[in-house]
């Protein structure tokens, strides 16, 4: 499903990032608004609210990272209607670096494919 903020640039680049995971595939199972990234294994490790402003990406997540990244990060919360003790939503404000978004979006994939 393609919609108008897949134009958003830095969207088209998570999600390029997101993808080049292996057997990684986009589906939309709640709504149209929430695109969810699963692993081969059928596990969710990304939810994106498409729409978002700024752009909300929801990543599994270490207990103890997460905790520690929230203290760490007003831009970093407990994961939007998800388990917030294995899960963090980050608002892309420019306060996480785009490389350490990237190294947490590995981290939860590796986390769903343990």
């Amino acid at each position: 499903m393609k919609n108008a903020d897949q134009e958003n640039p830095y969207r088209q680049e998570i999600e390029e990032y997101i993808l080049s995971m292996p057997n990684a595939r986009l589906e939309y199972p709640f709504d149209e608004k929430t695109a969810v990234y699963k692993a081969s294994n059928n596990k969710m490790f990304v939810l994106i609210a498409d729409g978002s402003d700024p752009l909300k990406i929801s990543l599994k997540c270490d207990p103890n990272l997460a905790e520690l990244l929230r203290d760490k990060y007003e831009s970093i919360v407990p994961g939007y209607h998800l388990n917030k003790k294995h899960w963090i939503t980050i608002l892309t404000t420019g306060q996480v670096s785009d490389d350490e978004i990237r190294d947490l979006i590995r981290h939860s994939f590796d986390l769903v494919n343990k």
